[in-house]
C-alpha cells in the first residue's frame, strides 16, 4: 500500500496557472481566490498582473510566480535579465524562464548555458527560485538530457517541461527522463494538459515535485472526496 497523502500534499504540489492570454479580471479574481481557498503552493500570472496578484495575496503565505520571455525564449539575455528583475523588484518569487529553444536544438549549449545563468544569478541573489522551461515537445531524449545538464550547471532549481502553449505537453516518459538525467538538488516540475488527481499521482511518483496546472479545482475536489474516503494514498 502506497503513503497516505493529505489534501495539503497535493495543493503544496500546485502552481496554479493564470496565464491564459484571454484572462478577463473576473476570471483572475475567481483563480485568486481559488489558490487561497484550496492552499496551493504558487500562483502563476503574467508579468503585468504580478503588482495586483502580491497585493491580494499578502499575509496568506502563497506566493506569486511569472514568466520570463515567454513562451519562445527568443529575446536576448540582457531582455531576460531586466524582465527578471523588473518580475522581482513587483514581488515575484519565483521565476520560470523559457530556455533559448532554438539555440539549444542548434546544439549551441555555451549560449543556452549563459543565458539561463544570467538570470539565475540575478534571482539567487534575492533568494528567488528559477524553473527552466525547456518545451520539451520541441526536444529529442538527448536534447532533454542536455537541457537538464546544462540547466543544472547554471544553477536552475528546477526544470520544466512545457509553457502549455506548445504542440505538446507535460508526458511522463519525459518526466522521468528530467528526473534521472539531474541531480536531486534539481527539482522537476511538468505542466501542460494534466487535469486529473491521478495525472498529479502519476507525475509525483516519478519525481515531479510541482506541477503546473489549470485545473486545480478538478483535482483538489477529488483530492478532497479521497481523503475523506481514506482513499487518497501514494500510487505504488
Amino acid at each position: 500500500m502506497g503513503k497516505v497523502l493529505t489534501v495539503a500534499d497535493i495543493a503544496a504540489m500546485i502552481d496554479h496557472s493564470l496565464l491564459r492570454p484571454t484572462l478577463t479580471d473576473e476570471e483572475f479574481d475567481e483563480g485568486v481566490e481559488l489558490v487561497k481557498q484550496y492552499r496551493c503552493a504558487t500562483v502563476m500570472v503574467a508579468p503585468y498582473d504580478v503588482p495586483k496578484a502580491v497585493e491580494r495575496l499578502a499575509g496568506t503565505g502563497i506566493q506569486v510566480s511569472t514568466v520570463v520571455d515567454f513562451p519562445h525564449g527568443s529575446n536576448l539575455t540582457k531582455a531576460k535579465v531586466y524582465e527578471a528583475e523588473l518580475a522581482m523588484d513587483n514581488g515575484a518569487a519565483h521565476l520560470d524562464m523559457v530556455l533559448a529553444i532554438s539555440r539549444l536544438v542548434a546544439g549551441h549549449y555555451d549560449y543556452v548555458e549563459e543565458d539561463i545563468r544570467a538570470v539565475v544569478e540575478v534571482a539567487h541573489a534575492r533568494g528567488v527560485p528559477v524553473k527552466v522551461i525547456f518545451e520539451t515537445c520541441y526536444l529529442t531524449p538527448e536534447r532533454i538530457v542536455a537541457a537538464c545538464q546544462i540547466s543544472e550547471r547554471a544553477g536552475a532549481d528546477f526544470v520544466k517541461t512545457s509553457t502549455g502553449y506548445g504542440p505538446g505537453g507535460a508526458t511522463l516518459e519525459d518526466v522521468k527522463l528530467m528526473r534521472a538525467s539531474c541531480s536531486p538538488k534539481v527539482k522537476v516540475k511538468p505542466s501542460g494538459g494534466i487535469r486529473t488527481l491521478d495525472q498529479v499521482l502519476e507525475y509525483r511518483k516519478a519525481g515531479a515535485a510541482m506541477i503546473g496546472t489549470r485545473a486545480t479545482a478538478v483535482i483538489l475536489d477529488e483530492a478532497v472526496k479521497r481523503a475523506a474516503a481514506g482513499t487518497l494514498m501514494e500510487l505504488d
